[in-house]
């Protein structure tokens, strides 16, 4: 048995768990790792792309700003997110703010630290990473569109980290970054459907509150509409692999997503909206193993 201590910490640690989010820190690992053997780095042993020290320290470096860009959002979002999701925001407070901003400047330092083994032009761009990160949190995030921009490209900034380390420029790579940055910026759109109550209770300046949903829905259309061009595209004029089975599985839940989205009124709705866009980008990490999947029986 626990002692009330223990249980106490125990509590305390699921909060900063549930505050850095760190089941999306593990996810991106994976996808950073998974991109960089069989996308960045297609022409390297495998064993010498998971051996890479300046990779590893590249993906600490960016799991240590990602965790930082998530406390530095709890900070700001803690009134609104208490309307949205009362029960996450409740467990996120067992952790006081004092702590929370001593992790945040804590991790930062740490991914300056790790960038520093690769090169000064690492510590530059993770430098300007985190003030990015917290330069969208302080204003940009209360901005329609403009946020949701920032939002997407922020997201998708550890692996252009990777992509630039790794200097591969073929085009299958921009095909693959533009069909995330799509996924990522519906994501985007569909969270601020699913928390306009508390938007509008704290004047943020969201795409719903300022268009209104109809508005929102459109555009998200439009959004799926070329997510799924570009999954057509991937499919038809390039070498991927057994991917295209995810491709072709993507498609059809973006379509089944749009029939939903018409139909959709409540938050319950637009939260299984947004779970379904979460399980795309999810199952696209893991897809990156049918592009070949005896590539790591060839290459180790």
């Amino acid at each position: 048995m626990l002692s009330r201590q223990q249980k106490h910490i125990l509590l305390k640690f699921f909060s900063l768990f549930s505050v850095v989010r760190g089941y999306n820190i593990l996810v991106v690992v994976i996808a950073q790792y998974l991109a960089s053997i069989y996308i960045f780095a297609n022409h390297l042993p495998v064993k010498t792309v998971l051996l890479d020290v300046n990779l590893l320290m590249l993906v600490l470096a960016s799991s240590a700003t990602i965790a930082a860009g998530y406390i530095i959002n709890n900070f700001y979002d803690s009134e609104k997110d208490l309307i949205n999701r009362p029960q996450k925001t409740m467990l996120d407070r067992l952790v006081s703010q004092n702590t929370k901003l001593s992790f945040y400047f804590v991790l930062n330092f740490l991914a300056i630290v790790f960038a520093s083994y690769v090169s000064f032009k690492a510590v530059v761009f993770f430098a300007l990473y985190i003030f990015a990160i917290w330069f969208y949190s302080h204003r940009l995030k209360r901005q329609p569109i403009t946020g949701n921009i920032v939002s997407a490209v922020l997201t998708v900034t550890p692996f252009f980290a990777i992509f630039i380390y790794y200097r591969n420029f073929e085009l299958v790579i921009f095909g693959h970054a533009i069909f995330l940055f799509l996924l990522i910026s519906m994501r985007e759109l569909i969270k601020d459907l699913e928390n306009i109550k508390g938007d509008l209770a704290m004047n943020y300046r969201t795409v719903p509150v300022v268009h209104g949903e109809r508005i929102t829905k459109l555009m998200l259309s439009i959004m799926a509409l070329l997510t799924i061009t570009a999954a057509t595209i991937l499919i038809l004029y390039f070498e991927i692999g057994h991917m295209y089975y995810f491709f072709y599985l993507c498609i059809f839940l973006l379509l089944v997503f749009l029939i939903v989205l018409w139909k959709s009124e409540k938050k319950t709705h637009y939260l299984l909206l947004h779970n379904v866009l979460k399980f795309i980008i999810v199952a696209g990490v893991f897809s990156i193993l049918l592009i070949d999947i005896s590539i790591v029986l060839n290459r180790i």
